[in-house]
């Protein structure tokens, strides 16, 4: 039997230009359900939630909260009716200490005769922390500082802040590790049995499945259907949303450890500020070697550290097929490496200028002529052949960064560097935020990557990822190395948690 009707939707339309991103929506919302949205990057969903938590207007439909009419004016505003969000993109000001972050557009609670109380500020972020149940952090510190999941943490305690009764999370599990995935879960569970609702996007499908009641599919900006999560497997969802079959398996069909003898790259004895310690592995050529962990383990250092980000205290990185230690970003680049961070936005793509610029920026010098200048007619015939080749759906490659769909992102991401002559990709978890067709497309370019003999280093919060692509797996705890685990002796997931934890 349903439950009273929370939020109800008719008939919601929004358009960005000529594309219709919602063509009539019709929704219902119950308390205490836990809603799914599934469906391909670019279908619409984080347009439908951006309306419902008043960070875009609709073009016409109405919404209803508790039967009342709902049109918020902007996300404050949706706060004030109980609607919070946690979206895709990171949200927080750098400069700010994620306290303040937490609180922001409400800090004038904290504020008297001007000033503002960090004090207070402080002491109400950590009270969020208790009541919910989430791990302790540094509020004191700046945002920019964090790392994404810290950061991804800070904008759930943000929307809990509101002490909200529909709460929407739009791909947060996939920036957040192993144990801190757990305590999302159990967050869910409490807001559910406090009959408040939740409406989130992951693009884990599996666990879409396992930790919703129902799921919402939407393709080409409609609402196809709602269906009860517990009548529908993941090979169905998958065709629903794409309008065709995709294969359960699409990871590597192989079961054996596959690459040349030749090692090419190495960490000896590593240890660094950031918490690596003593860390050694080599890479061999056509190796993938994957690495899993818990969120303070040290994997997301490793990928900073190989690409020479990060100075190592002790220790050496070597790049021993050109007989060169790596010591900064620059030895990197000039000898064939590359680096895909986890936070594409903020660290690797430049947001606000056009993809013809961000495909270019990794071949710069391959594209200058004798006299040091820069072709104009070679950038835009190399973006459109990036383009074309690794299928980015946008209007033009004319087009600035940030109109794109997470997936497409990545693709620019990924392929930019593919463009290149390379013998070691580092990439640290290069399907987050992307549905289940990309995520197929980028698993086909490592394997085509690994048969042309390119070694790569993937760092992931995925274990079923990690599994699926390594030859090798390392498992890390508080920065050392716990084990290494072969493809042949066949991934055991329950064995890696058990080493993590």
């Amino acid at each position: 039997m349903k439950k009273e009707c929370v939020l109800k939707i008719e008939n919601l339309n929004k358009s960005f230009g000529i594309t219709h991103a919602n063509k009539n929506i019709c929704m219902e919302l119950h308390k205490g359900e836990i809603r799914g949205l599934s469906g391909e990057n670019g279908c619409g969903k984080s347009t439908l939630l951006s309306q419902i938590a008043g960070i875009y207007h609709s073009d016409s439909g109405t919404m209803y909260k508790d039967g009342e009419v709902y049109a918020p004016k902007n996300p404050i505003d949706a706060g004030d009716h109980k609607i919070a969000i946690v979206v895709q993109e990171l949200g927080l000001i750098a400069d700010l200490p994620a306290g303040v972050n937490a609180f922001l557009g409400k800090t004038g609670q904290f504020t008297k005769f001007g000033y503002l109380s960090l004090k207070k500020v402080y002491q109400a972020a950590n009270a969020e922390l208790e009541k919910w149940g989430l791990p302790k952090m540094n509020f004191r510190s700046l945002a920019g500082g964090m790392n994404v999941e810290n950061r991804k943490m800070i904008e759930l305690v943000r929307a809990l802040s509101s002490d909200p009764d529909i709460l929407i999370l739009d791909e947060v599990t996939q920036s957040l590790s192993h144990d801190n995935r757990n305590i999302v879960y159990q967050l869910l569970k409490k807001f559910k049995e406090m009959n408040r609702s939740i409406i989130l996007i992951s693009h884990d499908l599996e666990e879409t499945l396992r930790i919703t009641d129902t799921i919402s599919i939407l393709r080409d900006g409609e609402l196809l259907d709602t269906v009860n999560s517990r009548e529908i497997s993941e090979d169905e969802l998958k065709r629903r949303m794409v309008g065709r079959n995709i294969e359960g398996d699409y990871y590597r069909s192989d079961e054996e450890e596959i690459y040349e003898d030749e090692v090419i790259f190495s960490f000896s004895e590593v240890s660094t500020e950031s918490g690596l310690k003593d860390v050694s592995f080599d890479v061999h050529k056509g190796e993938i070697l994957g690495f899993c962990g818990l969120s303070d383990s040290g994997i997301h250092d490793i990928g900073q550290a190989a690409y020479g980000l990060m100075k190592p205290e002790k220790g050496k990185i070597m790049l021993h097929s050109d007989q060169v230690e790596i010591v900064s970003t620059n030895v990197s680049l000039n000898h064939r490496m590359a680096y895909v961070p986890k936070d594409r936005d903020g660290e690797a793509l430049m947001m606000k200028t056009t993809i013809l610029r961000n495909l270019c920026l990794t071949s710069m010098e391959q594209i200058r002529g004798k006299a040091g200048y820069i072709s104009a007619s070679h950038m835009k015939k190399m973006a459109e052949d990036a383009k074309a080749e690794f299928n980015i759906k946008c209007t033009s490659v004319l087009q600035n960064m940030n109109g794109l769909s997470g997936g497409n992102k990545q693709k620019v991401n990924l392929g930019r560097w593919l463009l290149k002559d390379l013998q070691l990709l580092i990439i640290d978890c290069p399907t987050r935020g992307v549905d289940v067709g990309v995520k197929s497309y980028i698993y086909q370019c490592m394997k085509e990557a690994k048969k042309k003999g390119i070694s790569m280093i993937l760092i992931t919060d995925e274990l079923t990822e990690a599994m699926g692509m390594s030859d090798h797996i390392i498992v890390m705890k508080n920065g050392g190395i716990k084990k290494k685990i072969a493809r042949s002796s066949h991934f055991n997931e329950e064995e890696m948690i058990e080493v993590m934890i």
